[in-house]
């Protein structure tokens, strides 16, 4: 799906839902212990967003439920709507109606959401400030860094579904964002992917060690029978 998606998700525009159902917060405590890449495997490959979703800065990283806004382009009135409905532990998840890279959210925006409690920005647009921002330690991950500024003027919603840098995203669903990308976990599945990720860590450390102490992958994985069968040859 693609931006433009959007539009087909919900019946109207102008929708803000109140009361919507977040992840355990156990699960995401859980989630927040791996890394983007580990769970994006744990889930079975998928719930990526696009690679162009970038971190304004290197160590920004993220994990927490999704309060979802859907943006017009050029218009950043949503996102004042959004702040309202934040919690502790949120991350705002802002898609556009159509590609758009106009600066939706700088400082100002991000002092009001953390005073509501939230822990970052994932945002399908652009953002300025980035100075104010990283100097705020306030994570923001974005499809641009854009000066341009916004309008207020056409109605968006808040807390419905919607494609983010073509991921689908659920209000609730969990949201983790590193230097590798951005994964979107459906809350119902959110204690599941944390235990498959916590037992892939630990295949991961043995074979860690196994590396380490010299052992090759054309070994460890059974690759030399197979790689023979597809015609490769060793030449001396």
């Amino acid at each position: 799906m693609t931006m433009s998606d959007n539009l087909h998700l919900f019946n109207q525009l102008g929708v803000v839902k109140r009361n919507i159902v977040r992840a355990d917060k156990a699960a995401v405590e859980k989630l927040s212990r791996f890394g983007v890449s580990t769970l994006h495997e744990a889930m079975g490959r998928v719930g990526l967003m696009k690679p162009y979703m970038r971190p304004i800065y290197p160590s920004a990283r993220i994990c927490g439920t999704a309060v979802t806004i859907l943006l017009q382009p050029g218009d950043n009135w949503m996102m004042h709507v959004a702040a309202e409905q934040l919690q502790p532990g949120d991350v705002a998840v802002a898609a556009c109606t159509t590609d758009n890279d106009d600066g939706f959210f700088g400082d100002l925006l991000a002092t009001s959401f953390r005073s509501r409690g939230a822990i970052g920005l994932i945002i399908d647009g652009g953002v300025r400030d980035v100075t104010d921002l990283t100097e705020m330690n306030f994570p923001v991950f974005s499809r641009a860094i854009h000066s341009k500024g916004t309008i207020k003027a056409t109605l968006g919603s808040v807390n419905v579904p919607v494609v983010c840098a073509g991921a689908f995203v659920n209000p609730g669903d969990v949201i983790v964002a590193d230097i590798d990308g951005v994964v979107v976990i459906p809350a119902a599945r959110a204690m599941e992917v944390a235990n498959a990720a916590e037992k892939r860590e630990a295949l991961e450390a043995d074979k860690r060690a196994q590396f380490a102490s010299g052992a090759l992958g054309l070994d460890m994985y059974k690759m030399r029978e197979p790689l023979e069968k597809a015609g490769m040859r060793y030449i001396d």
